[in-house]
């Protein structure tokens, strides 16, 4: 497993979020789970 940084922009704005994610998974999938994150994250703060 690995910790990644990656920077999301959701609704005009960044935001940096980690993903814990196998050594093999490809660049899409752990930018989609980024997302995934920051969506689920925003909509309960707001």
């Amino acid at each position: 497993m690995q910790q990644v940084h990656v920077l999301v922009t959701y609704e005009g704005k960044s935001y940096l979020t980690n993903v814990i994610t196998h050594h093999n998974t490809p660049e899409e999938e752990i930018y989609r789970i980024a997302l995934e994150q920051v969506q689920k994250q925003w909509k309960v703060t707001n």
